[in-house]
């Protein structure tokens, strides 16, 4: 994906010196023209939940913490390899042990969630197989662990979906860091409290591009995202969360806004600027011989006059969308309240943001959907349990 959007450039060349002048140049003015990308200055996001995964493997650099899920790891290996421990455990509990993969998302807490939701089965057939378990402090910091880790997967869940998630990379972010900073509070391990500071610190570098407005590589992309969603900006405006400018990045995000649709309404102006001094004589019809079917409503016809857009300009309509923000908001979604309006007054406003709600703050859905349709053409249909796995299987072999 990265490689498709690097700029290139093809050397003309001509293999005769001697040939007809003007046929060659005409070549070779095509040939440059088809092989030259104009330098569009495009910005590129960084995948909102891939960086926040990195912030996450923070935990296997803290030495003390990586040795408590190490063991975690070796107890669950000898459940997945005894055949015996884990149908005793599949009677107990009806669910076993999950193993953990540094490259899956959030497998680490899933592995914790799992370890810790059959504790006592795992305590009980451990003593009866004369197995090493994990002690009672172990089993605790686990549990800490387990509450360090939970926020991560959940907003890691809601973004990773293909549809407006964009909106929502900004208020996501604010509550890790909320988190952080409350469980560094309330925790009574210091290791934890090292490691939640730590992942703060890095969460704030990682995404300065996204919160911090005085960044070099800043960009308002999320900030405006989330200005557009009412149910999101309305969240944001009412909370107030320590060392988060969220006032900044509203106003950054609402000249961005402005900045991004000025050209067109722009354009606009002046189209309805020239169709108002232009004035068109639409020449008379020419009499037909053939009798209309309504004749006598032909005769009535008169000519409509041109609906006149609005011409409200970009900042009024922000100013009363803002107004609208101040009542409760009844729509579920922020294209359920843009798909509502009036498309005379938000005639800038509302296709603006309704592209910017139509934005993902991933591209795991793209590699998804890369995997699904390999492992169809490679004789694993049988794993298709999801509609669009058998959707994109059905579309790919239709014509056989």
């Amino acid at each position: 994906m990265v490689a498709a959007f690097k700029n290139t450039t093809a050397e003309a060349t001509s293999s005769e010196d001697d040939s007809p002048g003007s046929t060659m140049e005409s070549d070779s003015e095509i040939d440059d023209q088809r092989y030259h990308h104009v330098d569009m200055e495009m910005d590129r996001t960084p995948c909102v939940v891939h960086t926040i995964q990195l912030v996450v493997h923070m935990l296997q650099k803290e030495t003390t913490v990586k040795r408590v899920l190490d063991k975690a790891r070796s107890v669950v290996k000898l459940f997945r390899k005894s055949s015996v421990a884990t149908q005793r455990l599949l009677d107990q509990c009806g669910v076993i042990v999950v193993n953990d993969c540094p490259t899956r998302w959030s497998s680490t807490f899933n592995m914790v969630t799992r370890l810790l939701t059959v504790k006592d089965a795992v305590c009980q057939i451990s003593n009866d197989m004369g197995w090493d378990n994990l002690l009672t402090s172990e089993w605790q910091k686990l549990s800490s662990l387990h509450d360090l880790l939970l926020p991560f997967a959940e907003h890691t869940k809601t973004l990773q979906s293909d549809t407006t998630s964009m909106s929502l990379v900004v208020p996501a972010l604010f509550d890790l860091l909320s988190h952080l900073t409350g469980f560094a509070k309330n925790t009574r391990y210091r290791d934890l409290v090292t490691l939640a500071e730590k992942m703060r610190s890095n969460l704030n570098q990682r995404f300065a591009c996204l919160l911090d407005s005085t960044d070099e590589k800043f960009s308002a992309l999320a900030a405006a995202a989330c200005f557009v969603n009412p149910t999101v900006c309305e969240i944001l405006v009412n909370v107030d969360v320590a060392d988060g400018n969220i006032q900044e990045l509203l106003k950054q995000a609402e000249d961005y806004v402005v900045k991004c649709t000025f050209p067109h309404t722009r354009q606009e102006d002046q189209s309805e600027d020239d169709a108002e001094e232009e004035v068109i004589e639409e020449p008379e019809a020419a009499p037909s011989s053939k009798q209309p079917v309504f004749r006598f409503l032909s005769k009535c016809r008169t000519t409509r006059p041109k609906q006149k857009t609005s011409t409200t300009s970009i900042r009024q309509q922000i100013i009363k969308y803002k107004e609208e923000l101040s009542h409760p908001i009844t729509e579920d979604t922020g294209t359920d309240f843009w798909l509502a309006k009036s498309d005379s007054f938000y005639h800038s406003l509302k296709p603006f943001a309704l592209d910017l709600l139509a934005m993902p703050a991933s591209q795991a859905f793209a590699e998804r959907v890369f995997s699904i349709t390999g492992d169809l053409t490679r004789g694993r249909r049988n794993r298709g349990r999801v509609t669009l796995e058998r959707s994109a299987f059905l579309k790919m072999n239709r014509d056989k």
